[in-house]
């Protein structure tokens, strides 16, 4: 797998691991994401704090590329420019980070992902895609998480070029999961036949993480 690589033992990998083994913030409290802006065991922030694996891949321009395969009548590898010319979009959505904060309004744009899928066309079978970011990162969602109307391939945040600390030059924005959910630095999606753990999942974390739910970690 691709996140083989990546430092499980680090000092974040460790500290989170052992959150999920503790059931760390926790609440017990289900919200309702129809009524509650501001899901259980969250706090407002108005920064936007930067959270990876200590790790930020530089992607020259000439390295920027976007492959989509798998479960696809029509695979496509996206160099910059050929991912511009889809359709593009602008959208407001929260952000609801695992680690319990959360920022509102925050702009995007970019291209969605129901544009994207319209582009790659995926196979009947296809239930699932893994994000694998260019650190190696790799994150699993359902395709109907995928899918939502709000969710978008994003470039640009608050009007201006998405930064390298915050996933650029392509970040996925999935807003009603966990922001761990939506892939940094954007390398691969692959389209599955069934839903498989990506590296925090394998390290104690939800297969899903909705935040209404408070599904932080995982129930094995």
């Amino acid at each position: 797998m691709a996140d083989d690589n990546l430092p499980e033992d680090s000092k974040l990998t460790l500290t989170k691991r052992k959150w999920a083994d503790q059931g760390k913030f926790l609440t017990g409290r289900i919200a309702r994401p129809d009524t509650d802006r501001l899901p259980p065991g969250q706090h407002l922030v108005k920064n936007w704090p930067v959270l990876d694996l200590g790790q930020q891949p530089r992607v020259s321009p000439a390295q920027r590329k976007l492959d989509v395969r798998g479960l696809v009548n029509n695979p496509i590898t996206f160099d910059w420019a050929s991912f511009h010319a889809l359709p593009q979009k602008e959208m407001r959505s929260d952000i609801h980070c695992v680690t319990t904060w959360s920022r509102y309004d925050n702009d995007w744009k970019g291209v969605s992902t129901h544009d994207l899928l319209d582009a790659v066309d995926p196979r009947q079978e296809a239930v699932a895609v893994m994000l694998t970011s260019y650190d190696g990162y790799t994150t699993n969602l359902l395709l109907s998480d995928f899918a939502v109307p709000d969710a978008i391939v994003v470039t640009h945040w608050d009007g201006k070029p998405l930064t390298e600390e915050h996933g650029g030059p392509v970040r996925l924005v999935v807003p009603h999961l966990y922001f761990w959910k939506s892939a940094k630095w954007l390398h691969r999606i692959e389209f599955l036949s069934r839903d498989q753990a990506g590296f925090w999942e394998k390290n104690g974390y939800h297969m899903r993480g909705d935040p209404w739910a408070e599904e932080r970690y995982s129930d094995d």
